[in-house]
């Protein structure tokens, strides 16, 4: 009986340090492994592999994206304007013992890292590039970013800028500046139109001179225009100046 209890027991030893030493990481996991404290030079996994119980500690690192949403920042612009931003930075781990070894929290310090950088960039631009170029303020923060925390084994592909609020009143003084501009283009347009209708009278007009008979063509078509409605009556003068070149060709052919 004593023999079929230690049997047990032994059994129980040998699962029990099966079960702390067999550890399986999947495909987008590693291990960081800790022995005795000192840290092991290769990373586990993915798959099955062994740790001797008590003597190893293992971390577990996800190698695969992560999205990362920067909290909304005050930001005064360089022309003055406070604005309120938010973004959102993706990034993965391409080295796990830097990000364990390295600093104690990588997600946080990658998210109080992506946050002072965003108040900084954006401070250095004004309203309108905020607004208008923010795939170049994008790659600037990618860069920046990228930069301050590749020491931690990180790297960040994407940082884009989410949504830009505007203070109501900066908010009305932008939509009155849209509306002036629309008004300026709408004068622009209609002076263009006038000087080019005066350029085509200016051109008529020296028709006109070099061929006074194409003013007399031109009254003969308007009669004819106005003539073609039946609802009213018209009487226009003839002026004999009008018709007089068709009389004098009349008296020279007959």
């Amino acid at each position: 009986m004593s023999i079929l209890i230690a049997f047990v027991v032994i059994l129980f030893i040998v699962v029990l340090f099966l079960f702390s030493a067999i550890k399986v990481a999947r495909e987008y996991e590693r291990g960081i492994v800790f022995r005795l404290g000192r840290l092991l030079p290769e990373p586990k996994g993915p798959g099955l592999f062994l740790l001797i119980p008590i003597v190893d500690r293992m971390v577990k690192v996800d190698l695969r994206t992560i999205t990362l949403n920067i909290p909304p920042q005050e930001v005064i612009t360089k022309d003055n304007v406070p604005v309120r931003v938010n973004a959102v930075a993706y990034f993965r781990i391409v080295a796990p013992k830097d990000a364990i070894v390295q600093i104690e929290n990588f997600m946080v310090a990658t998210s109080q890292i992506a946050q002072t950088t965003l108040r900084s960039v954006l401070g250095q631009h004004q309203l309108d590039e905020l607004l208008s170029e923010r795939e170049k303020i994008n790659a600037i923060l990618q860069e920046i970013i990228d930069e301050q925390t590749a020491p931690w084994g990180i790297k960040v592909s994407i940082v884009e800028v989410k949504d830009v609020e505007i203070p109501q009143s900066m908010q009305r003084a932008m939509a009155r500046q849209a509306e002036a501009e629309r008004e300026r283009r709408a004068k622009i347009i209609n002076a263009e139109g006038e000087y080019q209708a005066a350029e085509r009278l200016k051109d008529a007009a020296i028709v006109i001179e070099e061929h006074p008979i194409a003013l007399q063509l031109r009254y003969l078509q308007t009669l004819l225009e106005l003539g073609a409605g039946n609802t009213s009556t018209i009487i226009f003068p003839a002026p004999i100046d009008l018709i007089k070149p068709f009389l004098d060709r009349a008296g020279k052919s007959g």
